[in-house]
């Protein structure tokens, strides 16, 4: 294994169960100090127990690791901020941060209470942030960070009965975008996970014959990669059952409109054009995106910019 963590100090949330577990035990196998981060609800965030962090943590210890178990609220910031001190107290450092927990209260739109809306927002998107803004001005002063989100399908595409999931999912691709931007002087590192998984969360929204090829663990290979040392930056890594892919958000050229054509009936006429996807671009910040049509428009106008 020549991927190996030894000297990190690694948090992963909601590591009691499913992915969480998988990533923790798989980073403890590669030398990695885990803080295995559960508060021990329900799969709709109800109730609470010590038991399933603790048992991970034993099985880590229990095959030569080290590891502690740790039952904050991610929403908590009194919590986190204990669990931080807990993992530096210990071991002086915290180098890698997988925001993994969440919760599911799925509801079509129409039916979806406005509280369970809050609260998966407040799980899945709240909870990455107060667990990033604990350990951030450890990463900065140490000049190392590796922080990993865990999007979704359901946020990149949607789905069905997950407006809450899919806007929280969806959310963490933009804070991984600046947080990467803000970054990247202190050598921080973030990144995005889109994993497919047969886990407690998921398995009653999957056919029977997926479960068996959904492992947990056929998702964390991409998880350490993307947490590693040579880790990519603002990356959308996908896997399911032992594939692997990648997300990469485009946009296309464009057009640009004279003053005396910019209307709607010209936007609608013009449509294809603008949706061509030829000579496409990635931005790494939304300056490029604005540059790009001040750009065609200066030189409509004749203008130099610079």
């Amino acid at each position: 294994m020549s991927m190996r963590f030894d000297g990190r100090v690694a948090i992963v949330t909601g590591a009691g169960a499913g992915l969480g577990r998988a990533h923790a035990l798989a980073l403890g196998a590669r030398g990695a100090k885990v803080v295995v981060n559960d508060f021990g609800g329900g799969v709709d965030g109800t109730g609470s127990s010590s038991g399933p962090a603790d048992k991970v943590a034993q099985e880590i210890r229990d095959a030569g690791g080290e590891a502690i178990a740790h039952g904050a609220d991610v929403t908590n910031t009194e919590h986190v901020g204990r669990m931080v001190e807990t993992a530096v107290g210990a071991w002086g450092r915290v180098d890698i941060l997988i925001n993994n927990a969440g919760i599911l209260r799925d509801a079509s739109f129409a039916k979806m209470d406005l509280g369970d809306f809050r609260k998966v927002l407040d799980v899945h998107l709240m909870g990455a942030v107060v667990c990033t803004k604990a350990v951030w001005d450890t990463m900065r002063a140490a000049q190392y960070g590796r922080v990993l989100m865990t999007t979704s399908s359901s946020g990149l595409y949607g789905n069905f009965g997950q407006s809450n999931y899919g806007a929280a999912k969806m959310a963490l691709i933009g804070l991984m975008n600046v947080l990467q931007i803000e970054g990247e002087k202190n050598n921080i590192r973030i990144n995005a996970l889109a994993p497919g998984a047969a886990t407690r969360m998921t398995e009653a929204l999957l056919p029977p014959a997926a479960i068996g090829l959904m492992n947990p663990e056929a998702v964390s290979p991409a998880a350490l990669y993307l947490v590693s040392e040579n880790a990519p930056r603002r990356t959308i890594l996908c896997a399911t059952a032992g594939g692997f892919s990648r997300t990469i958000i485009h946009e296309t050229e464009g057009v640009f409109l004279s003053e005396e054509i910019r209307t709607p009936e010209e936007v609608e006429a013009r449509f294809a054009a603008i949706s061509d996807e030829a000579g496409q671009h990635i931005y790494t910040d939304g300056g490029g995106q604005v540059l790009k049509f001040v750009g065609k428009a200066a030189a409509a106008a004749g203008v130099k910019l610079g």
